[in-house]
């Protein structure tokens, strides 16, 4: 760098490379700098920007107030605890509100979004989840009810629960229960069906049925005997860090959280009354699904950033969640507000057989894992699933390293082999997003726009730009209030 600001022929490039190769045809050095204009290339949003900054010299100006929210907001995360504490055999059994007015309720990932404007794989899990209840006789029926609006819809994230890719949740199905002992919160999430045809990627043959019917007569009882021996339950953020040193990245990839789930639970399941053969399907089962662990490592980040959330005037993003039309985040100083913008699709390996032009835009509640440090945030620790996903560990390194730009903190206990053991970056910041013009990086699988279909392959995927931006204007009216909105609002 030194030589070339020493030649008078030498060039450093801002921005665009839009004179980049004339230059170096001409013979001349050239060095780019990744540089994008803050505030997403708007003065306006800019303006907005800076004044949401924090002037260390004046404690009571905006962006210090909203450094100081997100110091507490991070202290909350850093300080959070994910506990499997127990598997309830219904879903209305915690939620009575599936059944309100007598109105029948599913849910979905994602914000919310009506029956006609849904993906075509959303609407065939919608419809399996019909099946599975009874509530109609085919799939044509099961699409009519639905159309007339005879059932309620509802995210997920509404009811403190998270499902990946279509997400949904039907009364009668089982739910993971995760306590987070230390603010007294508890996440919900459904259940891994395994691979193949699967209710989550809208398939709803006969097939699809009854493996919904095993896993609620066999891996829920199984679980829910073994937690019955482990009165301190299984600690999941500790099987997510320990994960992380072992390859997995905790959202795309978790077969080394699977094991260790499995060793946790093992033991006592071997040594409880539970039926021998039912409790030898189980454990083959969850030691056959190397992404068993999903739905846990989802239902912890989940208790985790429920916690975080609620606190006034931080801009800390406690949830992303997409329902294959929309990306949508929560902020936490913001209440329960949706901000969203249309989701891009994944950009990955696909199956043999595939192509980009066969996927559905990004689709599921499991970039909640980002929000918490894992996913995106820790693909340097996931070299094995860099190539499932088409690229390299170098890339993966510099995903990690990239996303400490557009975060608050890192996180000790997510360390990262690959960067010398540092804390994952943690704490997305709606200001930093902005500023840098850095989209947060998701690792997601990638599902055929077509219901039933399935998975057909697996990449990368970032957060659209238009989703910090709102919150950003919404952040600073909320400011210029002089308050923002309380817990819950």
């Amino acid at each position: 760098m030194s030589d070339l600001l020493h030649d008078p022929l030498g060039v450093v490039n801002v921005g665009p490379d839009l004179f980049v190769a004339s230059v170096e045809r001409a013979g001349a050095p050239v060095v780019s700098l990744d540089w994008r204009p803050a505030g997403d290339g708007d003065p306006g949003l800019a303006w907005t920007l800076a004044a949401l900054t924090g002037d260390a010299t004046d404690p009571e100006a905006a962006g210090s107030r909203v450094d100081a929210a997100n110091e507490l907001a991070v202290e909350r995360m850093l300080a959070a605890r994910a506990v499997l504490v127990d598997v309830a055999p219904r879903a209305d059994a915690v939620w009575p509100e599936l059944w309100a007015g007598g109105k029948r309720t599913l849910t979905h990932a994602g914000a919310p979004i009506a029956w006609a404007r849904m993906c075509d794989p959303m609407k065939g899990t919608l419809v399996g989840a019909m099946l599975y209840e009874g509530w109609a006789k085919d799939a044509d029926e099961a699409q009519a009810r639905l159309a007339r609006g005879e059932v309620a819809l509802v995210p997920n994230h509404d009811l403190g629960a998270v499902g990946p890719m279509s997400g949904t949740i039907s009364p009668s199905m089982p739910l993971f229960v995760v306590r987070n002992p230390v603010h007294g919160n508890t996440a919900y999430s459904n259940f891994s069906e395994g691979i193949g045809r699967v209710l989550r990627f809208g398939a709803y043959g006969g097939d699809v049925i009854e493996r919904l019917k095993w896993l609620a007569g066999t891996i829920a009882p199984a679980i829910k005997t073994a937690l019955a021996g482990l009165p301190d339950g299984v600690d999941l953020k500790a099987i997510q860090s320990q994960a992380l040193l072992m390859g997995d990245e905790v959202h795309s990839r978790n077969a080394a959280a699977t094991a260790l789930f499995h060793m946790a639970i093992g033991g006592a399941l071997a040594g409880s009354p539970f039926d021998r053969a039912r409790a030898r399907a189980a454990l083959d089962f969850i030691a056959a699904t190397s992404q068993f662990f999903l739905n846990l490592s989802m239902a912890a980040s989940k208790a985790i950033m429920d916690a975080t959330h609620g606190v006034e005037r931080s801009s800390i993003v406690t949830a992303i969640a997409r329902n294959g039309v929309t990306t949508a985040i929560r902020v936490c100083g913001l209440g329960r507000r949706w901000f969203e913008a249309p989701s891009d699709t994944p950009v990955g390996l696909y199956f043999p057989g595939f192509r980009q032009e066969d996927a559905n835009a990004d689709l599921g509640d499991s970039a909640i894992c980002e929000t918490a440090g894992y996913g995106g945030q820790s693909l340097a620790a996931s070299p094995a699933l860099v190539q499932l996903v088409g690229g390299s560990v170098a890339e993966a390194i510099a995903y990690s390293r990239e996303m400490v730009h557009v975060t608050w903190t890192r996180n000790p206990v997510l360390s990262l082999p690959n960067l010398e053991f540092a804390g994952a970056p943690a704490g997305i910041d709606v200001r930093k997003v902005v500023d840098t013009g850095i989209r947060p990086v998701l690792t997601t699988g990638i599902a055929h726009k077509q219901a039933g279909v399935g998975q057909i392959g697996a990449g990368i995927v970032r957060a659209p730009m238009a989703c910090f931006t709102q919150a950003l204007a919404a952040l600073a009216t909320e400011q210029a209030a002089g308050c923002g909105p309380k817990t819950g609002d």
